[in-house]
Parts: structure tokens; sequence; C-alpha cells
């Protein structure tokens, strides 16, 4: 069964473009990146797959269940973690975790406390006093502590320290392992990279591709670096170029035989041929889509 699946999703805002034509698929268990910059359609989709607003048209299912006819019951099987926390004012760290589980109708103690130590969150203090970092900790919490079915999570990392950001990570991953979905959406690509095993690329409101982590790298893209040159002819299977002193390094999509007749033009000194990284196929991808 899918964990998420959509069907031409398409939200308008007035006149505004939201998100068109959304066709999304991840798997039950699967560890799987959103990716796009901003204004790309990330939250869009996050907001309208947990309800918080209304699709124009299109179908969407969480967990087997429909996104307008059964949110309540999907919204007590999710950890939902917004890229931006806001908390009642006044109210202490425990006394917002506690309502955050009484609201699922769940006895969440253990495994609040557990985590709290874990993010080393202290839960006497009020939530107006911390930082966006303790903040963003609550957030963590409040989504983890029923131990969900599905995690969905939106630039999760966003004001934690790096340790903290490991720790974070590594509950992911352990409950990833136990079984449950997590859909990640980030810009940080090294993040995607790293722990995520599908990723999914947006832009402009429409996907352009999803596919294994493993699988990106093995496409026509080549990521060449020549030494000896300082200039390049132009060329519409060259992006992404850069140039120090006498060597230049981008990121070339054409065939092998005009790669070939691009050396024997060009002579240069030295030559590296190496698989992309996500960033450059993030790079080329969008590159593309504005031609």
């Amino acid at each position: 069964m899918n964990a998420i699946r959509t069907e031409k999703l398409t939200k308008y805002y007035g006149n505004v473009r939201g998100i068109i034509d959304v066709c999304l698929s991840v798997n039950e268990g699967e560890f799987h990146g959103f990716i796009g910059p901003n204004g790309a359609g990330k939250s869009t989709t996050i907001r309208t797959l947990l309800g918080l607003i209304y699709p124009t048209s299109g179908q969407a299912e969480i967990l087997g269940k429909d996104i307008r006819k059964q949110k309540h019951e999907i919204l007590c099987d999710i950890g939902y973690l917004p890229s931006e926390t806001v908390f009642y004012s006044g109210m202490s760290v425990g006394d917002i975790i506690t309502l955050s589980a009484k609201l699922r109708e769940k006895d969440c103690r253990e495994e609040a406390a557990k985590l709290c130590r874990r993010f080393d969150l202290d839960t006497s203090k009020k939530i107006d006093e911390l930082s966006l970092g303790n903040r963003k900790k609550v957030g963590i919490v409040c989504a983890m502590q029923h131990k969900p079915k599905l995690y969905i999570m939106d630039e999760p990392t966003s004001g934690l320290d790096p340790l903290m950001q490991h720790e974070f990570y590594d509950v992911l991953k352990e409950r990833n392992e136990e079984g449950a979905t997590v859909f990640l959406s980030s810009h940080i690509l090294s993040e995607i990279q790293q722990y995520c095993k599908y990723a999914t690329f947006i832009r402009n409101g429409k996907i352009l591709k999803s596919e294994k982590i493993e699988n990106l790298g093995h496409t026509e893209m080549k990521n060449i670096t020549l030494k000896g040159i300082r200039a390049l002819p132009s060329s519409k299977h060259i992006r992404n170029i850069k140039t120090e002193h006498d060597t230049v390094r981008f990121l070339y999509s054409g065939s092998t035989r005009e790669l070939l007749t691009l050396l024997q033009q060009l002579q240069p000194q030295d030559l590296t041929i190496s698989e992309p990284s996500l960033e450059e196929i993030f790079l080329h991808f969008y590159t593309e889509e504005e031609l």
C-alpha cells in the first residue's frame, strides 16, 4: 500500500499557482526526500495532504484514506513538523507536549520523556523563553511522541545545531527501520543524499522527476573537469560552468561522441570525469526546466 498517493493534485490561491497536477507515490516504509527551491510548491503539497488547505482539484490518499473524507483518521497516524513551529504563548514546554498527546487521545509520557532526554529539552521552561532551535525541538517531540506510521517533515533541521541535527536523523532512521514512512521536505541536498533512498523534484508547482537516489547519478550527465582551459564554447549540453585559474568545471549532458569532439577541439592538459552530485543533478533539472 502507498503511504502517500496523489493523482493530478492541484491547488490555486485565486489566480495564483500553488501546485499543478501533482502525481506522487510514496510506498510504505520509504525514506523519501521532497526537493525544490523556495516557492516550488513543497509546503503547499504537504498542507494539502494534511487537509490544512483544500485542493482545487485532484485526488490524494494518505495510508489508504481519502484526505477529504477521512482527514481526522489520517491525522492520528501522522507526525507532522512544519517548517515554522508556533505554540500558545505562556505555556510550558511540558504542557505543550502533554496537550499534543491529549489531542491524539494517547498516553505518550514515556516516549516523550525519552525524546526530551535525547534532545536535551527542559520541559519546565516557558515556550516564550526558548530559542528558535529549542522551539524546533518541541515541535519534533510533539510530532514523534505518539510513534506514528508516517512522518511528514517540512524543513525539519532549520534552527538546530549540528549535534541536534545528527540526533534528529538518528531518531528518524530508527523509526524508519521499525517500519514507519518518512516524507522529508528539504532544500539541504546533502541531507537528502545522506538519509533518503528516494527523491522527488518539484519546481513551479510541478513534479519534474521521482527516482531512487542511487539511480539519479546513473544518467547521461557527467561532471567534467578540464585543466589548461580558460573558456568553453557555447553548447546546450554544458551547464553550471565554474572556472578557477586555468581549470574549468562543468556539468555535461551530451553524448560521448560529442564530448570526444569537444575534447579534441579544446585539447586540455588533463581531464577528470565523474558522476554528478545530487546538488549538480538538482541544478541540471531546474536549468532544463527554465529552457
